[in-house]
């Protein structure tokens, strides 16, 4: 209604009236085949959807290529995995790197297929979508011009009563945005452990040196991007929440929580979005390896042993790898002092570099 009488009022003092007269009747003239049931929801879908897919899906895309550039380069350095956070059979650092990339390709895969539904605009249903007080083909004409302003496939809803009572289509596209959210959390704290130290943790990865890191310890240095894309990723997570709650509360003819929902899902995309991007320029494209930590931990990793399962059996290799993890020997002494293979044996079967796929046999 606001929007109306300011509408209305700029109109009246352009036909060379004065404010307030209306001359130009806010709800006769400007309000006309419309109400604001079905203006605002079509006002939401046009900002979300122009939001997708001029920063959100962009933005995405130059951090998919960058990952998927890092998991190009590091594709022959060879290191050890790790589950529940404990030592594992090796890896490449660029298969590591890969399993981001495609989290992130799936990501934009996932709010494209949500498209659809929100190209789909509410204006022509009016109070409660019957259409009362347009005329027959408003809704589609409308529609037309919305998405030759736009460049956008906007079309007319499907049934006006759902686009006026839900906005399922925004809590889909929340869902979307929120499994992003979890991707990206995962990668980066995966990237800030693995970087990790200097010298007292992980240090397999080099991080990019953005800022200094303490006030009070000299020469330290934070993952200050990795900690901003992870605080993004959790205020998206809850703004989803708020999103989900609103969607669920259409009550008959007409979802009420219309301006919470617009936000949460407008802020999410602009702040993953902008996150993304800077993480992606001020973290991943400087990303190095670092060749000797990631060697020295390959090499000194027990999980190594379960290359010998088909030769000796998983309880042999087990007991090798007690055995050298109790006396602090390597995996070579504990199995030859155990008999249970020799050493030509023992070098022909435990290659980091055979045991980064399947075997040809």
């Amino acid at each position: 209604m606001n929007a109306n009488e300011v509408i209305a009022n700029r109109a009246a003092e352009i036909l060379g009236h004065k404010r307030g007269e209306k001359f130009v009747h806010p709800n006769d003239h400007v309000n006309r085949s419309q109400s604001s049931n079905d203006t605002f929801p079509t006002v939401m879908h046009i900002a979300a959807a122009v939001e997708i897919n001029s920063r959100f899906i962009p933005s995405l895309q130059q951090l998919h290529d960058s990952l998927h550039s890092k998991s190009v380069e590091f594709k022959d350095i060879i290191k050890i995995g790790r589950t529940h956070t404990q030592d594992a059979t090796p890896l490449t650092l660029g298969q590591e790197f890969s399993g981001y990339t495609t989290q992130v390709k799936y990501g934009i895969e996932r709010i494209n297929c949500t498209l659809p539904r929100m190209y789909q605009l509410a204006q022509g249903g009016t109070a409660v979508g019957t259409g009362l007080n347009t005329k027959k083909g408003f809704d589609v004409k409308i529609a037309a011009a919305v998405a030759e302003e736009t460049n956008l496939p906007f079309v007319t809803a499907e049934n006006k009563f759902e686009a006026l009572a839900a906005h399922d289509a925004f809590v889909e596209s929340s869902g979307a945005v929120n499994t992003i959210s979890a991707s990206l959390m995962k990668i980066a704290n995966d990237i800030r452990l693995l970087g990790s130290g200097p010298r007292c943790g992980l240090g397999e990865l080099i991080l990019p040196e953005n800022e200094p890191g303490s006030s009070i310890m000299p020469g330290k240095v934070n993952p200050t991007q990795c900690e901003a894309l992870t605080m993004v990723c959790a205020q998206v997570m809850g703004n989803h929440v708020g999103v989900t709650v609103g969607g669920a509360n259409g009550h008959f003819e007409l979802n009420v929580y219309k301006p919470m929902i617009a936000a949460g899902l407008l802020r999410s995309l602009r702040l993953l979005g902008d996150a993304s991007v800077s993480f992606e320029k001020n973290c991943v494209r400087g990303i190095q390896a670092n060749h000797k930590r990631i060697s020295q931990l390959l090499h000194e990793s027990l999980m190594l042993v379960t290359s010998l399962n088909p030769k000796i059996g998983y309880d042999n290799a087990a007991a090798v790898a007690k055995k050298a993890h109790k006396e602090g020997t390597t995996l070579k002494k504990a199995a030859l002092d155990l008999g249970v293979l020799t050493e030509e044996e023992f070098h022909e079967l435990v290659v980091p570099e055979k045991m980064i796929g399947p075997s040809d046999r």
